[in-house]
């Protein structure tokens, strides 16, 4: 395996799922048998085509953040700033000592704080102009989630969004690598959030038949790579992973999780939600990463694939996976477990890729229970499967046609 571009040392992760909360509970929710167990029917979407989705229980975001700090924080941004503390803490970082100036945050999300805007549209609605909350601004914008990061754990350095629909927490790991990369950083906190319990988008994604309805069975609706998918499941969720210089990692004496080699992004430019039928864009993102990172196809040995459960989704990504990795990786998608985590999806599934290439352990994809005869991929299915990889990839797809892949390895 010949290196390409510097990597990227991992040395914290921060994951807050329907999985599990914390990294070891996310990790073991997702290499568990069986079924999920986080997926519930809301009320809040009664009576919908889709009333159920992936959430986060017994999770008291007033007791851990403070009922001050939650009057301005959408529950997104909640999130984030949870998976930010458990991720630097991870790292063995001292935020008080630190070089703030040095220390990056970008995230992504695709809706940002939806939930709020819902509400105080139905407040205009309801009671009047003057009972809107001055606070929508804040609580509902994209950057809310790496602004309140950086408030919170007082990293003064470059942040930023990333809004680049379902790939976007992946983009937001390959836009961090790029800016320590650049030095335009030493650390950077970097990863997705997402929480969309919004009676109109998912009214919304009912209409375009995205989703499943499968409301009597939600716990089996959502099944990549399956002969019977029929949608994704939303899940609400944030996945974060502190990156540092490999010098200044080893520097400072810190645990090299991983490290990420590569990244590659692409534009399909073809339809607004639909993906390009041959997945040229998806193809050239994978291709560019292994090149980033100067490795081979035969060099990959797992794929923690986008797989959101969609007919057309699903057979895209396997074929483009066959096409340039061949049969060989052990392919899986956490979705089953995890929810569709939209903008919040790749950095929760990247920091899984993490602990499978530490554990070296492949999670199954659960629900499979009759694959595709169409997909042509090696789809760990029922258990999780143990394996010896020192390179993995994830892939990641957005509405829009924006692509993103990363490369992982053992060591950096």
């Amino acid at each position: 395996m010949t290196r390409g571009q510097p990597t990227a040392a991992v040395t914290g992760l921060g994951l807050i799922t329907a999985a599990g909360v914390g990294a070891e509970a996310a990790w073991q929710g997702v290499t568990r048998s069986g079924a999920p167990t986080a997926v519930r029917h809301r009320e809040e979407l009664r009576d919908l085509p889709c009333d159920f989705m992936y959430t986060i229980d017994d999770l008291d975001t007033a007791a851990l953040l403070g009922v001050p700090a939650l009057r301005m924080m959408d529950r997104f941004t909640q999130l984030a700033v949870l998976a930010a503390r458990e991720a630097v803490a991870d790292a063995g970082l001292d935020t008080s000592v630190w070089e703030s100036d040095r220390v990056a945050v970008v995230i992504g999300s695709a809706h940002g704080g939806l939930p709020f805007y819902d509400e105080q549209s139905a407040v205009l609605a309801e009671k009047g102009a003057r009972r809107v909350s001055p606070k929508l601004a804040p609580m509902t914008t994209v950057n809310s989630a790496a602004s309140s990061v950086c408030m919170d754990l007082g990293a003064r350095g470059p942040s930023l969004c990333v809004s680049t629909a379902c790939s976007s927490g992946t983009v937001a790991i390959g836009t961090a690598l790029q800016m320590l990369r650049s030095g335009a950083c030493d650390i950077a906190i970097a990863g997705g959030a997402e929480s969309v319990c919004s009676r109109l988008l998912i009214s919304s994604a009912c209409q375009l038949r995205a989703v499943s309805t499968r409301r009597d069975a939600p716990e089996a609706a959502c099944r990549p790579f399956d002969a019977d998918r029929d949608g994704f499941v939303i899940g609400e969720g944030s996945g974060l992973v502190v990156l540092e210089r490999p010098e200044h990692a080893i520097a400072r004496g810190a645990r090299i999780r991983a490290g990420i080699a590569g990244y590659g992004a692409s534009s399909d430019a073809y339809a607004a939600v639909a993906p390009e039928p041959e997945g040229e864009g998806i193809e050239r993102a994978l291709r560019t990463a292994l090149d980033d990172a100067g490795v081979s196809p035969a060099d990959v040995g797992h794929v923690n694939a986008h797989g959101t459960s969609t007919v057309m989704n699903d057979l895209i990504e396997a074929t483009v996976l066959e096409r340039v990795l061949g049969d060989r990786p052990l392919v899986s998608s956490t979705k089953a477990m995890t929810g569709h985590a939209l903008g919040a999806a790749g950095g929760i599934e990247a920091a899984l890729t993490v602990l499978a290439l530490e554990h070296q352990l492949v999670p199954a994809t659960a629900n499979l229970r009759t694959r595709d005869v169409r997909i042509p991929i090696d789809v760990v299915a029922k258990e999780a499967r143990p394996a010896t990889f020192d390179c993995a990839v994830k892939t990641s797809m957005g509405f829009g046609g924006h692509n993103a892949a990363l490369v992982l390895t053992r060591s950096c």
